[in-house]
């Protein structure tokens, strides 16, 4: 004997069956409109198509051709980032950790020992140490950007040496230096790193120098950008 249905909008979020994609769908949007930013009438429309209760009253009413477009529009747009979202999603489950993107500026000594010592246990961290004005660590900022969006599971950082409360350690003389650390064991110390790259080097030379000591995982797939998207369409 069935027990009693249940209304598609008590469904938690995390159901995984199509009734469950569906009110996350709707629940994504919702949550995701700027709904101070739009105009009354617009924000009206949009609350009554992603409310599933107000199905009889969208098959009643004729939309504009305006309306349609603006629907349409604001279903896309949200589509992606609902899709960006559930990817990434995805990748934390199957990867055993977060994701990050681009280069994170450390502030102080307190912050550089907070992301050695609480970021996820799988995580690697590439601490790159600069200074201003000093040769090769421009260059090597700019090699360390580009392989952060190639490894998102890899969390690159820099820190300024006079930041990191051992401004002694870190003389100008043997900058840049790039440290490596994963559940908070230092795997790599590099000291003066740019001496092992030719004059001018590139983000490919430092990925094979970090690859020849093992210390990158395996490249991830790099899922298409809303331009690609567009371009495949």
């Amino acid at each position: 004997m069935s027990g009693p249905s249940v209304d598609e909008e008590e469904l938690p979020a995390t159901h995984t069956g199509p009734k469950g994609v569906i009110n996350d769908w709707r629940k994504f949007k919702l949550e995701s409109e700027d709904h101070d930013s739009l105009p009354p009438n617009k924000r009206e429309l949009l609350r009554q198509m992603s409310n599933p209760k107000s199905e009889d009253e969208r098959l009643n009413r004729k939309m504009s051709m305006q309306e349609y477009e603006m629907i349409k529009e604001e279903d896309e747009r949200c589509l992606r980032k609902y899709r960006k979202q559930c990817m990434q999603e995805m990748h934390e489950r199957l990867s055993f950790g977060p994701t990050y993107e681009g280069m994170y500026e450390l502030e102080s000594g307190e912050a550089f020992l907070e992301v050695i010592e609480k970021e996820h246990h799988h995580t690697v961290v590439v601490v790159h140490i600069y200074e201003d004005g000093v040769a090769g660590c421009d260059v090597l900022d700019g090699c360390l950007t580009c392989l952060s969006a190639e490894y998102p599971s890899v969390k690159f950082c820099k820190i300024r040496a006079s930041c990191t409360g051992a401004g002694d350690r870190f003389s100008d003389g043997v900058l840049p230096t790039m440290l490596v650390y994963k559940g908070g064991e230092l795997l790599g110390n590099f000291l003066s790193v740019t001496k092992n790259f030719n004059e001018e080097f590139f983000a490919t030379d430092v990925e094979a120098f970090l690859n020849e000591y093992g210390l990158l995982p395996e490249k991830e797939f790099v899922a298409c950008t809303d331009e690609d998207e567009a371009d495949v369409e």
